[in-house]
């Protein structure tokens, strides 16, 4: 909380880009982390570790989530339809 609060402050003091900056952008995903471009005006570093205490130990929280717990309750399967896995002649 002490690190959002201090990504909020450089907002308001202008530090950040009010539009493009860590906290309008966020969760940055793994992938993201992975690409090889970086095109935001802040670091992988601040986006993904913003605390010296993730480094060894992160936590990558679920963000394709439906409406928290109905979305846990209600599955949606997204798999091909079985006849996608059939052989083909």
């Amino acid at each position: 909380m002490i690190a959002i609060r201090q990504e909020i402050r450089d907002i308001e003091t202008g530090k950040a880009d009010a539009k493009n900056n860590v906290l309008h952008n966020a969760p940055h995903t793994h992938r993201l982390l992975l690409e090889k471009e970086w095109n935001l005006p802040y670091s992988k570093q601040l986006a993904f570790f913003p605390d010296d205490h993730q480094h060894d130990d992160k936590y990558w929280p679920p963000i394709g989530r439906i409406d928290n717990v109905y979305g846990d309750r209600h599955l949606f399967c997204s798999c091909p339809v079985l006849s996608e896995y059939e052989e083909q002649d």
